[in-house]
């Protein structure tokens, strides 16, 4: 049985949802200024949705050479 690898989506899903709880963590322990990360979460997010894009899909389209699962 071979292994299926992750579509792009699904990992900038994962990442971005990390990122997010982290962030929420890092707030309530450290600084109400960790929020931030989430609004820049959010925005790539909205990023990737409008654009197709965002900085984390191209690293890991070029650097780690995922494919997306979605095509246009």
């Amino acid at each position: 049985m071979t292994a299926r690898r992750w579509p792009l989506e699904r990992i900038l899903f994962a990442l971005a949802g990390s990122m997010t709880l982290l962030s929420v963590l890092l707030a309530v322990f450290v600084s109400p200024l960790f929020l931030l990360l989430t609004v820049f979460v959010g925005l790539n997010q909205w990023l990737f949705v409008g654009a197709g894009w965002c900085p984390a899909s191209l690293v890991l389209e070029r650097g780690a050479g995922v494919e997306k699962g979605c095509r246009r």
